[in-house]
């Protein structure tokens, strides 16, 4: 993705007209900004490249920032969501937030950190994509006109438009081809003698000039990113300088595992996606109210808009207390990304899964006829279907560890089926996979 995984520089390099970067080690008492109190008290800052000079701007009045995201897939999933809160704060502090959708350099695809090239993909398909996108954003940020309303553009606006010699000439001059083999995302592919074709090696080059052109066309002056953007993000604000003598600032973020080391936004069944129609809302709750006892406060403080001093006071929470400040997190995590109606559903199915022990009614379903009911269906089916596992080789696999249950029983046998004497007056049964994941079961 643009601006998800791009290839790094040495964090240090300097460049003319600005400082190097500045490290989180700031006098962070200094900030007169409310943007840049937020996200260095909420945890987003990992380093940025003059942090006096762009509070400084940031203090005095509006300032607009951008993060940009290829579209590969249609929708985004949790690994991309410290950037997307990382924009709602910005507007949420007075600011105005640019989306940058990689129309343009999707066509091309991000050589960064991969072993291989990247399916090109039709036009067609990355309209279908940012579609999607569009979808994700509009559940967390503001768009309109207003001048802190959220813009969303696409870089194909103007890549598609270059002419290549012109391109080259006055915009490829500024790049060394001898620094550009010393990021990481090069240079381990050549040492692997894996195949790094010119088309992905021109993308580095684009994504800066992307910067430059979101400068001249919205007076954007900030970029943000993953940690591992820190030398594109270089790359663009030096172009600015050297093309219109424009001062342009970066910062990046951290990169955000689990206090067990574990990498945001997968699962052992898959991506944890921000759209409902590849994750429904209560499995998106339920990821966060699984969240590790020690990533609780923190993760409070980067995917939710609640105030400090009611993290800090959930964060206190001890023993089985924590499952407040659990629940807290799921809800307000997932009213973000589906709405209110959704996140309440959400814990209220929970609720009575948990608590109360019975079936509720927002669990991924089932729905079989009377034929099948009465002739048995699989098990292994069944756990498939529902997304409870990922494949009948994974269930069998859970079978044998007494990790499926139904009705609460233990389920012994990979052949076994289920029928109408395992469903309740209601025409209802529950399967569960592990302690925390179920599905119901219901005849038609």
């Amino acid at each position: 993705m643009l601006h998800d995984a791009a290839p790094a520089a040495s964090p240090g390099f300097p460049f003319r007209g600005q400082k190097p970067f500045t490290s989180v080690a700031f006098e962070m008492t200094a900030l007169r900004s409310e943007f840049l109190r937020e996200v260095v008290d909420r945890g987003f800052l990992n380093q940025c490249t003059d942090l006096d000079a762009l509070d400084a701007k940031a203090a005095e009045g509006r300032i607009v920032a951008y993060v940009g995201f290829d579209a590969t897939a249609d929708s985004l999933h949790v690994g991309s969501l410290v950037s997307i809160m990382l924009l709602r704060l910005l507007q949420r502090t007075g600011h105005k937030p640019i989306v940058l959708m990689g129309g343009g350099t999707t066509k091309i695809g991000d050589p960064s950190f991969r072993d291989e090239s990247r399916r090109l993909l039709s036009d067609e398909e990355i309209a279908h994509n940012i579609a999607g996108i569009r979808k994700v954003f509009t559940k967390f940020l503001r768009f309109g006109d207003g001048p802190t309303d959220a813009v969303m553009v696409n870089n194909a606006d103007w890549l598609d438009e270059l002419k290549y010699i012109p391109f080259l000439r006055d915009i490829g001059r500024h790049f060394s081809v001898n620094r550009m083999l010393t990021f990481d995302s090069v240079r381990l592919r050549l040492e692997r003698e894996q195949s790094l074709s010119f088309l992905e090696f021109n993308y580095m080059i684009l994504q800066a000039y992307d910067f430059l052109e979101l400068a001249r066309r919205y007076d954007c002056v900030l970029q943000m990113g993953g940690s591992d953007q820190w030398g594109n993000i270089v790359n663009g604000i030096e172009l600015g300088r050297r093309v219109d003598d424009r001062t342009l600032f970066g910062l990046t973020t951290p990169l955000i595992t689990t206090s067990s080391g574990a990498k945001m936004g997968k699962t052992a069944s898959g991506a944890v996606w921000l759209n409902a129609e590849r994750l429904s809302p209560y499995d998106y709750w339920q990821y966060w109210r699984n969240t590790e006892d020690a990533d609780v406060g923190r993760f409070l403080r980067l995917f939710t808009d609640l105030p400090l001093d009611e993290i800090a006071r959930l964060e206190r929470l001890q023993g089985a207390e924590i499952n407040e400040a659990k629940i807290i997190l799921a809800t307000e995590a997932t009213r973000l990304a589906h709405g209110e109606a959704a996140a309440n559903a959400a814990a209220e199915t929970a609720r009575r899964t948990f608590a109360e022990g019975g079936v509720g009614g927002d669990l991924p379903e089932y729905v079989a006829d009377s034929a099948a009911v009465a002739h048995g269906i699989s098990i292994l089916d069944v756990l498939v279907a529902t997304g409870l596992t990922s494949s009948k080789g994974e269930a069998r696999r859970l079978i044998r560890q007494g990790g499926v249950r139904l009705n609460n029983a233990v389920v012994t046998d990979d052949k076994a089926t289920i029928g109408k004497d395992d469903l309740d007056s209601g025409g209802v049964a529950k399967l569960s996979a592990g302690k925390k994941r179920h599905a119901i079961v219901r005849q038609a």
